[in-house]
């Protein structure tokens, strides 16, 4: 048996496309993939599949497996809500396990734009429902409702949300997602995270929030917040 660590693939990953947050120069990012020896790598914008189909050349270009993905905003209550307590749109991974998963990605991201904009492309749990054959769902990162659920110290809400997610998308399909950025908010809500998915028996997947793709680029992603 080999003791050789498994090859990590980044899972979160927002490029160009995520307008005004991702620094990640699209034509860049699979070279990059490529160099660090990671044989797969996600694209996840916000709420947009713009960059997918560039992104797919650009892999299969540089021997590297595609997963298409996208970070979902999710409305509070409907898409169709559209009041000032409806901005507050919690995040959502998710990734395309196969052709139906990529074509319900695609028809979750049109339908949000098309129906549920509001500061933001917005799904919710209706259309999450009718599009979740083919998806692998991750619970995203400290502005996923998991998350906000446990920092709002509400565990039953967050048990709550862990179950009506792994029905909806089936065991296989649903992973708790954690993230270590050495934010503050990272280190209140991880161990709690890490306790409900141990006690509900939902796997981690451990990610990376990336926007950029070399250390000093971090300088080019504040100028572009700002």
């Amino acid at each position: 048996m080999s003791n050789q660590t498994p090859p990590f693939v980044h899972l979160h990953v927002h490029t160009e496309y995520s307008l005004l947050d991702g620094a990640t120069a699209l034509p860049d990012l699979p070279s990059r993939v490529a160099e660090l020896g990671m044989p797969a790598c996600a694209i996840t914008d916000h709420g947009v599949m713009y960059g997918a189909i560039d992104f797919y050349k650009e892999c299969r270009e540089a021997g590297i497996k595609p997963i298409i993905g996208c970070e979902v905003y999710v409305a509070p209550r409907t898409r169709f809500d559209k009041e000032n307590r409806d901005r507050s749109a919690h995040h959502l991974l998710l990734l395309a396990e196969n052709n139906e998963g990529y074509r319900n990605l695609v028809a979750l991201a049109s339908r949000a734009s098309l129906e549920g904009f509001y500061y933001n492309p917005r799904v919710d749990l209706e259309l999450l429902q009718e599009y979740s054959e083919g998806l692998i769902c991750l619970t995203a990162c400290p502005q996923g409702e998991l998350a906000k659920l446990v920092a709002g110290d509400d565990p039953d809400g967050a048990r709550q949300f862990v179950e009506q997610y792994r029905e909806m998308f089936g065991e296989d399909n649903f992973f708790i997602e954690i993230q270590d950025h050495d934010l503050e908010i990272e280190r209140e809500t991880m161990p709690q995270i890490i306790e409900i998915a141990e006690e509900m028996g939902v796997p981690l997947v451990a990610t990376n929030d990336v926007h950029y793709l070399n250390r000093e680029d971090h300088r080019y992603q504040d100028v572009l917040l700002c």
